[in-house]
């Protein structure tokens, strides 16, 4: 009899034993890009730089390319501070008003800049200044204004989707700040990535 126990006692602790190692894995979760869509491992967090740029926004332009659509700020110096984030609404710069952006997801992009006059943004007023009709993701680019060196545009998206921000120099002396906005998180037919 007491050799039955014993071994009770160790089958209970092994099995024991394997259900905890078995109830840990099921806890670590699985790495954060198993299968990013396109190999983009970036995220929808702000992403932001500096406090204070010299320099002039001149041009904002927009590109559809296989895995992201881009949005691109040319400013005519060293771009050294901006911010992109997502909110739950786009404010007008001095007035504090609201202004509509079209889409299920808004990311607020910021430069801090002044607008160059000879630029056709300087005499517009708020609203679409891109129109993104065949894109996979953007819904809409606001111009929400400029005021004491801080510039911002709505950029609406069909989702929080993953994106990344960078600046690049050039061309000349200037630089020019990336939007990429993914159109998925996941690969095609995965549901961990």
């Amino acid at each position: 009899m007491r050799r039955r126990s014993a071994v009770s006692r160790r089958s209970t602790t092994v099995v024991v034993l394997l259900s905890l190692l078995a109830g840990l894995s099921l806890l670590i979760a699985p790495s954060a890009s198993a299968h990013p869509y396109c190999g983009q491992v970036w995220g929808s967090q702000e992403r932001s730089a500096g406090d204070y740029s010299s320099g002039y926004l001149t041009n904002i332009r927009s590109g559809r390319h296989a895995c992201y659509d881009r949005l691109v700020l040319d400013v005519d110096a060293p771009l050294t501070a901006w911010s992109v984030r997502y909110v739950d609404e786009i404010v007008q710069d001095g007035s504090g008003f609201t202004v509509p952006v079209r889409g299920g997801a808004t990311l607020e992009v910021i430069v801090r800049v002044n607008v160059a006059e000879s630029s056709p943004l300087y005499s517009t007023s708020t609203g679409t200044i891109i129109d993104p009709v065949g894109y996979r993701t953007f819904r809409d680019v606001v111009w929400a204004g400029s005021f004491e060196a801080v510039t911002t545009v709505g950029l609406g998206v069909r989702a929080r989707l993953p994106f990344r921000a960078f600046v690049l120099p050039g061309p000349g002396e200037g630089s020019r700040l990336v939007v990429d906005v993914g159109h998925r998180w996941c690969a095609s037919g995965q549901r961990v990535c």
